[in-house]
């Protein structure tokens, strides 16, 4: 596994501290490989953010850094929520020697801060948190190439999925199409976490969730659009759909 983390604090000699307890992390645990990278002023961290597509998994903050007057403030704080505002949804960590703004952690969705000076054990027993919840969600989502770039594809957003000749055409939730020069039999095979996500015949991949309604001819999928059914599909779909529905709590 790789994790992208960035660093971010004005205090050399915290960051260098905070990277090689990382790095220690990584030696102990051979399966993952951690992409650091350490900054030194929230500014900095936004223009990668901004300008390079930087797109860290986790980042450390440091809450108080210098201002302008050169006074220590807040500027971890304002520097999560314009990162939220860019759309980053990287897990994010406070580094702290005060829980006086905890509250505003809510609002940026903070993972947890950690107190300086950092503890090795507290640090070690986050990154094992971590490692098991990205394991996890990594099962919700496919890599595809997007408009020549990686892109994480929740599979509940994915509708379905069309065969279009050599190509497979992805309709997703939000009403964008991605085509990709895939087989129906790789797209599927990279779906099978989400058991709602079916194939219908050789040219069809549904999400149950998704199905508004249903008869022997079409299909009707809540984002307005509608399949033919191939023929000898109906009664295994229909059978896929019911037993969804009625396993659902």
């Amino acid at each position: 596994m790789t994790v992208k983390i960035a660093l971010c604090d004005d205090e050399t000699a915290e960051l260098n501290k905070t990277e090689r307890l990382l790095s220690a992390y990584e030696q102990k645990h051979t399966s993952i490989d951690l992409m650091i990278e350490c900054f030194e002023s929230a500014d900095e961290l936004l223009y990668m953010v901004r300008e390079r597509k930087y797109s860290p998994d986790l980042i450390f903050m440091d809450i108080y850094m210098p201002g302008e007057t050169g006074e220590s403030v807040p500027l971890g704080m304002e520097a999560a929520r314009r990162l939220r505002d860019m759309g980053s949804r990287a897990r994010l960590v406070f580094l702290t020697t005060s829980r006086e703004h905890a509250l505003d952690a809510f609002d940026v969705e903070a993972s947890q801060y950690l107190l300086k000076p950092i503890q090795t054990d507290k640090l070690f027993s986050l990154l094992d948190r971590f490692r098991k919840e990205a394991e996890e969600e990594r099962e919700k989502y496919i890599l595809l190439r997007v408009e020549g770039m990686l892109k994480k594809v929740p599979l509940n957003d994915i509708v379905y999925c069309e065969a279009q000749g050599k190509r497979q055409c992805i309709y997703m939730a939000d009403g964008t199409e991605v085509l990709q020069n895939l087989t129906m039999a790789k797209i599927y095979e990279m779906c099978s976490a989400c058991q709602e996500l079916v194939k219908v015949g050789a040219s069809y991949i549904i999400h149950l969730e998704h199905i508004d309604s249903l008869n022997a001819q079409e299909v009707w999928m809540d984002n307005g659009q509608k399949i033919y059914l191939p023929r000898g599909t109906y009664r295994l779909l229909r059978e896929q759909y019911f037993d969804y529905y009625c396993g659902k709590e």
